[in-house]
């Protein structure tokens, strides 16, 4: 049966070691760059291995990348078929009351699943957010219940949602991690897709502008999300994602001072992934580039890993790691 693994090499102008197994879970070691925030994670989507982290699982405000799971259970029904995108939403009083961003819905105002999924992937829509929240679950804080159950389901031991929005709320925490691992999971819906890479569009037959509030959608190469987020509270914070090659890279990144500290350290961690590793697919074994050896009785060694002896569902390699 075809194997894939997980791998990872750190270079060094002192010596070369071959990390175990996938072995990238302590990144402090093979990450030479810094951000502006107060916590951030890359993650290499299909295998989940974290390559950078920083106050990975420091509990924090995500303000309304709070909205990844709040698309991830819009996606799960739409997948399931509970759903459909052709489903018509009204707004209620209380979905149209939301302050922050929003779409400026009116109470009893009617828009498709696709429409609302729109304002919350494009413009962070916290009164579409609430409209969807209510038409799945019959109220928010049903949702909000849904949410906290998804989560606990995802190993997120850092998180607990008060609201589908993102909007303060005392008691409302993630950490970096877990916004890691609910993104990699949001994206595995390829619906989501349709929505999180539209830079600008419109609503109410092209009445009403929206555009992206992540600006990385615009000029950083490849990019396919995800979610932004800032109150007064959380900072300036985003969930990132972007592929390259094959490999698809979610950067998150928690309590920046300014929008740009933000997209600035999104786009260093994605450089990072995207600079330095790579991901390979293998059958039975595979025979991994010679090692140089500093010091040694020979100049380099022969590194071969075998399928059958992980698990892991993809091939993951450090190529050049930046300097």
């Amino acid at each position: 049966m075809k194997k894939r693994i997980l791998t990872a090499l750190l270079l060094t102008a002192a010596f070369v070691s071959l990390l175990p197994g996938a072995w990238a879970t302590e990144t402090e070691e093979t990450t030479p760059v810094t951000i502006s925030a107060k916590a951030g994670v890359l993650m290499e989507r299909e295998t989940g291995t974290v390559l950078y982290e920083e106050n990975a699982h420091e509990a924090l405000e995500p303000a309304s990348v709070t909205k990844v799971m709040t698309m991830l259970l819009v996606a799960e029904a739409i997948d399931s078929g509970s759903i459909s995108l052709e489903d018509t939403v009204t707004a209620s009083a209380y979905a149209a009351s939301m302050g922050g961003s929003q779409v400026y819905l009116e109470e009893g105002e009617q828009m498709t699943v696709s429409e609302m999924l729109k304002a919350v992937a494009v413009a962070s829509g916290n009164d579409a957010a609430v409209a969807l929240a209510e038409h799945l679950r019959g109220s928010e804080e049903a949702f909000v219940a849904a949410m906290n159950q998804r989560a606990a389901e995802l190993g997120m031991e850092d998180t607990h949602f008060c609201n589908c929005t993102g909007l303060p709320a005392e008691g409302h925490v993630t950490s970096a991690y877990d916004i890691a691992v609910m993104s990699r999971e949001l994206l595995s819906h390829e619906v989501i897709r349709d929505y999180t890479g539209i830079w600008m569009d419109t609503l109410r037959n092209g009445t009403f502008q929206l555009a992206n509030t992540n600006k990385l959608i615009y000029y950083y190469d490849g990019a396919t999300g995800l979610k932004t987020g800032f109150t007064q509270g959380a900072g300036f914070c985003i969930s990132a994602s972007a592929e390259r090659d094959g490999m698809e890279l979610i950067a998150v990144v928690l309590g920046s001072e300014t929008s740009s500290d933000r997209f600035e350290s999104a786009k260093t961690l994605l450089n990072y992934g995207f600079g330095g590793w790579t991901v390979t697919d293998v059958t039975g074994g595979v025979a991994l580039p010679p090692v140089s050896v500093t010091l040694g009785e020979a100049e380099s060694v022969p590194t071969t890993v075998e399928g059958d002896e992980c698990s892991s569902p993809r091939a993951m390699q450090a190529v050049s790691p930046p300097s």
